[in-house]
């Protein structure tokens, strides 16, 4: 069967040149398709049902490409753990075209791992199975939990190998994203091009991404505003499922307020506010805490190359960007503390109630990391004893006196608000649909990784793959993936970049 004219419109390549280099795939010698996310080819009317597994690895591998795709590496710079570097780019990835969604969205589709471009400096452009598979994992995960995220098409084994610290199967991606707009990318049209560059970019950024900034008396204000919205957002909903992104450098925070690369990503099991489990993040710089501070850091650089748009006078510019950049923390407050009611059963707040509330939750998390209880399942028995059954949350906290005293609080505080006799039974159910009883346990993504690298057995990846895109479900036959990962394994655990 022929492959289908993907209804590609390449917005990117059309309005902003000078903003990437045109590059082709490499062919790779034996296509096999590991992955296919038909759920997502459909919501992205790319037209393939039917074709098979042979003609969707040559699709996915970019041995063949389809009519429209304009295959091109996108620029870009960036600080990486504080240190600019005017000149990244995709080393190793391609944006092989847009299409519009049937929600009417516009979406990018690109190869991650389908070798060198004009910016992979001393990199081979490759990718191996295991962190390409990752994607997988980490994206299903995250789409299934609500939160904005890039997401996988495809994986294709290539059958070479790629050689990092010794010989893997190498793989390509195909990854969905809003857009790969990037700080990084408005950093290297500072570096390289001039302020009518950076407007070009931000107009576009603007038209693709934030509309409703575009009749806004000080437009370019505006959209550094709704970039800082959305990234608020985003950030309270990782700390709220305990994620740690890991390498939040510049190049690494999108535009649209999607989670992207998901290599040294972890989730956090005992809490601890200052876990980090990146091999090179030795400072703890992308610690699970500070990810709002760096996510405030990043915008500040974004702010920076807009300042010759939101004024003239370089002294008002940087008053009204600091203003946005110094709201940043309040913003985000706001966001984390809707979240935080939403997990304790709170249905909204009671009068002057914000700092109590506040208080109350701080105190149920300085209660987890004295105890070093686990945050998922910790979360996830406080619904249940929402329902009336305080035994498994107890079980947590074995013959801990402040447990007793700190639940005392939250039903007095829960009182408050109750009404009718079904109060109690709504509130845990609530709480159930917000706090997750699945999340990708770092010992499980590993193994499913490593049967996938080291002897191409792809089931456990399958069944955690399934089980990750039910992350709310109680199901008996689900329970070992909610299980913590052995103490000693997480004393351990280190995440790699995957390059």
């Amino acid at each position: 069967m022929p492959l289908p004219a993907i209804p590609f419109d390449n917005s990117y390549a059309r309005d902003l040149p000078g903003f990437y280099a045109p590059c082709q795939p490499a062919a790779v010698p034996a296509p096999v398709l590991l992955f296919f996310n038909r759920g997502l080819a459909e919501e992205l009317r790319l037209g393939l049902e039917g074709q098979d597994d042979t003609a969707l690895a040559k699709l996915f591998s970019g041995n063949v490409l389809p009519e429209g795709a304009e295959p091109i590496a996108q620029a870009y710079a960036g600080h990486q753990f504080g240190q600019f570097n005017p000149q990244l780019g995709d080393g190793r990835a391609l944006l092989i075209g847009e299409v519009i969604d049937r929600a009417d969205r516009r979406r990018d589709i690109a190869f991650k791992g389908s070798g060198r471009t004009p910016f992979s400096r001393l990199g081979d452009g490759k990718a191996a199975v295991g962190p390409m598979l990752r994607e997988v994992l980490i994206g299903e995960a995250m789409h299934a939990l609500g939160i904005p995220t890039t997401r996988a098409l495809a994986v294709v084994a290539t059958g070479e190998p790629v050689y990092r610290e010794r010989a893997l199967p190498g793989a390509v991606l195909t990854r969905v994203a809003a857009s790969h707009l990037r700080v990084g990318t408005f950093q290297f049209c500072m570096v390289h091009g001039s302020p009518e560059m950076v407007r070009q970019l931000a107009d576009y950024a603007i038209a693709r991404h934030y509309p409703d900034v575009r009749e806004a008396g000080n437009r370019y204000l505006g959209f550094l505003n709704a970039v800082a919205e959305r990234q608020a957002a985003l950030i309270a909903q990782w700390l709220h499922i305990g994620f740690i992104h890991g390498v939040m450098n510049t190049d690494n925070m999108g535009i649209p307020g999607e989670t992207i690369d998901f290599g040294p990503c972890a989730f956090m099991e005992a809490y601890d506010p200052r876990a980090v489990f990146s091999s090179i993040d030795e400072g703890g710089r992308y610690a699970y805490a500070a990810q709002p501070h760096i996510a405030r850091w990043n915008l500040a650089r974004l702010a920076e190359t807009l300042l010759p748009l939101i004024a003239d006078e370089e002294g008002r510019a940087i008053e009204l960007a600091t203003e946005v950049i110094d709201a940043f923390p309040e913003r985000h407050r706001r966001y984390w503390l809707a979240g935080l009611r939403a997990k304790l059963g709170l249905a909204g707040h009671i009068a002057d109630g914000d700092a109590a509330d506040t208080a109350l939750g701080e105190s149920w998390l300085d209660l987890l990391h004295a105890q070093q209880v686990d945050y998922t399942l910790a979360w996830r028995r406080l619904a249940d004893a929402a329902a009336g059954d305080e035994a498994p949350l107890r079980a947590l906290f074995p013959g801990q006196p402040g447990l007793e005293r700190w639940l005392q609080r939250w039903r007095e505080r829960c009182a408050a608000e109750d009404a009718g006799a079904d109060a109690a039974k709504a509130r845990a159910d609530a709480m159930r649909r917000v706090n997750p009883l699945l999340i990708p346990r770092n010992h499980r993504v590993e193994e499913a990784l490593s049967a996938a690298s080291d002897t191409g057995d792809l089931a456990p990846f399958e069944q955690l793959l399934n089980a990750l895109r039910r992350p709310f479900d109680e199901d008996p036959a689900l329970a070992r993936f909610a299980e913590p990962a052995p103490g000693e394994f997480m004393a351990e655990f280190r995440t790699f970049c995957g390059t």
